[in-house]
């Protein structure tokens, strides 16, 4: 079976996914907006053309234009959103992302010193936040922007870091 951004063969022996998770729906809201823009400016270009005395190809040149930036203004965040993964297992959390180039890092929950989030005024009008993950090491913590129900994944991340403690076992 194939996960979001880890298959069965990454996983350790006794290793399962408890979240899987893609960034909030909200960062396609802005790509949607420059279409809407681009949508209005193109048909204010065939509008204003014979007004302006511009037929021809001047309305097949700014419908060019807005077609081209219209698809420029979307499908990078939405190949971004899709290939953007939080993984949480049992024994890690995952963070794996990229379109061309794929890149992953992973904390062993055993790791984890802590585990903050951050709620602007737009993440909790749209229920999401961004996670922070911090390990003890010298590299800067795991971040994780626009998690949905980013207090839920707190909670349950820190329930698993509190069961994986050696100490407490």
């Amino acid at each position: 079976m194939r996960r979001m951004g880890l298959r069965e063969e990454h996983l350790a022996e006794g290793e399962h996914v408890i979240m899987e998770l893609r960034t909030h729906r909200k960062v396609l809201l802005k790509p949607v907006v420059w279409v809407v823009v681009l949508l209005v400016l193109g048909v204010a270009g065939w509008i204003a053309a014979p007004v302006f005395r511009m037929e021809g190809w001047i309305p097949l040149f700014v419908t060019g234009v807005v077609v081209l930036l219209a698809l420029a203004a979307t499908v990078p965040p939405y190949l971004r959103w899709v290939n953007t993964t939080y993984i949480i297992t049992n024994q890690r959390v995952s963070l794996r992302t990229g379109i061309f180039t794929h890149t992953g890092r992973d904390i062993p929950l055993y790791r984890i010193n802590d585990v903050t989030f951050e709620k602007q005024l737009t993440d909790r009008i749209f229920g999401c936040g961004t996670l922070v993950i911090s390990d003890g090491s010298d590299r800067e913590g795991m971040v994780l922007d626009d998690v949905p129900d980013v207090e839920t994944v707190q909670r349950t991340l820190q329930d698993l870091v509190r069961k994986s403690d050696p100490r407490d076992n």
